[in-house]
């Protein structure tokens, strides 16, 4: 049976992630610094820990081997955080609370995870998350495309570091995805309408279309590390030509 980690339990992408990895017959761990909030299916193997701290992640890895015997075959970062917000208004906690949550998790965690299978001399697969704001310039997002940048950068160091083992280090760089987190900025017809207008497919993203993205990252058969792929409607890639009347 095929084990992933999964830390950002109870985030929208990680149950969605969560659901299709127990259809394709994996056994989970679920990381959250708030268990309560979990629903618990039948094998999972739940875990209470901060993954921003170097001791939380490497507490979550030891209860992890504990539980299956071995390192897992996957791990997927879905912790982090969203903060938009002008730079003049980010206070320093918001800034180094927005790094700890999206740039901490990402190397603590793989930090706990990478030398373990290293160790193991056994192949995995390691799926981190970014930011269509790490590669464009959108306004008012300067702290989380710091975060969300440095981990695009850590996808590619880890793919060299522990490609001769056969760790596949890959990120997802997803647009606005709907969730909890977002929930706040689409609270009004208008106001998701005017988001959706912004993609030139035309719609905000839905927490199970990087679910299916990361499904396919941490497949066996897929022969790619190194990469971060967007999926955010076209945001980042194309502008649709528009008609102007007259």
């Amino acid at each position: 049976m095929k084990t992933c980690l999964l830390t950002g339990a109870s985030g929208a992408v990680a149950r969605a992630l969560g659901h299709r990895l127990r259809r394709s017959g994996h056994r989970l761990a679920l990381v959250t610094r708030h268990p309560e909030s979990l629903t618990v299916e039948p094998g999972d193997c739940i875990i209470a820990a901060d993954v921003a701290t170097e001791s939380g992640a490497e507490s979550a890895l030891i209860q992890v081997e504990a539980a299956f015997g071995g390192p897992p075959d996957a791990v997927v970062n879905c912790a982090g955080a969203i903060l938009i917000a002008p730079i003049a208004r980010t206070t320093e906690a918001q800034y180094r609370a927005c790094l700890s949550a999206n740039l901490d998790t990402a190397f603590f965690i793989a930090k706990a995870y990478a030398p373990r299978l290293q160790k193991a001399a056994r192949p995995g697969a390691l799926v981190l998350f970014s930011s269509v704001a790490a590669s464009i310039g959108i306004g008012n997002h300067a702290a989380i495309a710091v975060a969300k940048a440095g981990v695009e950068a850590l996808v590619r160091s880890l793919a060299a570091d522990f490609s001769g083992i056969g760790l596949r280090v890959n990120g997802i760089a997803p647009g606005l995805l709907r969730g909890p987190a977002t929930e706040r900025m689409l609270n009004s017809e208008a106001a998701a309408r005017a988001i959706a207008g912004q993609y030139p497919l035309g719609r905000i993203g839905e927490a199970d279309e990087a679910a299916a993205l990361a499904e396919f990252l941490i497949a066996d058969g897929t022969w790619m590390t190194g990469r971060t792929l967007a999926l955010d409607g076209g945001f980042g890639a194309v502008r649709p030509y528009l008609k102007v009347g007259g």
